[in-house]
């Protein structure tokens, strides 16, 4: 098979970039083709507020097909192989596609394997986790069974999408509590691997009031090692002194260690952390000028999040095109990213920030100030905007 475009991967990057590159080009119709094994695709971003009970699971997934932009291939495969020197790649089939562009957009990893005893305690109910469709309800689970004790929250010490997702449901799992008036018997702790609560200072001073005001408990510079389910034990690694800390609880919000997909991994597409390789202005690779990458999957230095792929999308898009015309690449993303941190039930704080920390806000008010109108805004709006307009590539 040979297309002009493959775009692998068909997860919000990939049919994103899909539906701006036929907007544009209507000529590209049957010549653009996606590679995507799954026949579903997921609304992430509401994961945080279907751990706590607040939106139900079954609305943050929609059939794979509809979605597919009218004018290009899906092909429900997945790439095994990257040959970027040959133009190719290789699919698990065994089948070859040729290209003229290659646009990467295959995520990422949870390596839950790099913790041991994390499936276990996810399977025997005494952890959960937002971060996949399968485990979210065992959050919702867990702290809705919550009466006393402690309740751990982690954060890895690898990058992972959606960098104030491992806080959020703490803020909210707080708010349960106090409805059923069993906070006071609760302690709620957050060992993160970070060095702080947040990286942006902005925000982080905001969500440091926020936990100090809740009495939740923050530990910096320690990462997941370990879990015991029976003991109900967490083991932590002190990322300075290298030294182990056990720390007992009665549930457990699991984080896993994120890393590029192992078919990324070992390609010539990579950098020396895994992650694809990109310029991180014009999204083109540093070494085969006919690939590209966006999304969680690009080794651009800013969060990982849908709004990230919302402004990479048309850049990417623009410079593809260019490209294809022989022209100079022209178009330059700003490292723009955005966080919206529900710091509970009906609070919101807005983080919109770009490459080095850059404040790049939308509204004429102080974002980093808790707002019900910005809780409104994710629950109730984004989606919308994702599923009838970004993907469509009109948004």
């Amino acid at each position: 098979m040979k297309y002009r475009i493959v775009i692998a991967g068909g997860g919000t990057a990939g049919i994103t970039v899909a539906a701006r590159l036929l907007r544009a080009r209507r000529d590209l119709a049957g010549h653009i083709a996606i590679v995507e094994p799954s026949d579903v695709h997921y609304y992430q971003p509401l994961w945080t507020l279907v751990g706590t009970g607040l939106v139900p699971r079954d609305v943050t997934v929609r059939p794979q097909a509809p979605l597919i932009p009218k004018g290009a291939t899906w092909i429900r495969d997945a790439v095994e192989t990257f040959l970027p020197e040959e133009n190719r790649i290789v699919l698990t089939s065994g089948e070859s596609i040729r290209y003229d562009v290659l646009i990467v957009a295959v995520g990422l990893k949870l390596d839950w394997d790099q913790v041991p005893g994390t499936r276990e305690a996810i399977e025997a109910g005494v952890a959960g986790s937002n971060y996949t469709f399968d485990t979210v309800l065992k959050t919702w689970e867990g702290i809705r069974r919550l009466e006393e004790g402690v309740g751990l929250f982690t954060f890895p010490h690898t990058p992972i999408k959606c960098a104030g997702a491992p806080q959020k449901i703490m803020y909210l799992a707080d708010d349960r509590l106090r409805q059923r008036g069993v906070r006071s018997r609760v302690t709620l702790r957050y060992v993160a691997a970070t060095p702080s609560i947040y990286s942006v200072p902005k925000y982080a001073a905001t969500l440091e009031k926020v936990a100090r005001e809740r009495r939740i408990e923050t530990v910096y510079r320690h990462t997941l090692t370990a879990v015991d389910p029976i003991k109900r034990e967490a083991t932590f690694r002190n990322l300075e002194s290298g030294e182990t800390v056990a720390m007992r609880f009665d549930f457990l919000h699991i984080v896993p260690p994120m890393t590029a997909p192992d078919v990324v991994r070992e390609s010539p597409l990579a950098d020396a952390a895994g992650w694809v390789d990109v310029d991180k202005h014009t999204l083109q690779h540093t070494r085969f000028p006919n690939v590209f990458a966006l999304g969680d999957v690009a080794n651009v230095p800013t969060s990982k999040t849908g709004a990230a792929i919302r402004k990479q999308a048309p850049v990417l898009v623009e410079n593809v095109l260019q490209f294809l015309r022989g022209e100079p690449l022209t178009a330059r993303y700003n490292g723009y990213s955005s966080c919206p941190f529900v710091t509970g039930i009906g609070r919101l704080v807005l983080a919109e920030f770009g490459y080095d920390g850059e404040i790049m806000e939308s509204f004429p008010f102080d974002q980093a100030e808790e707002r019900f109108s910005m809780y409104v805004l994710k629950k109730d709006l984004l989606p919308v905007i994702y599923w009838n307009g970004m993907l469509k590539g009109v948004l």
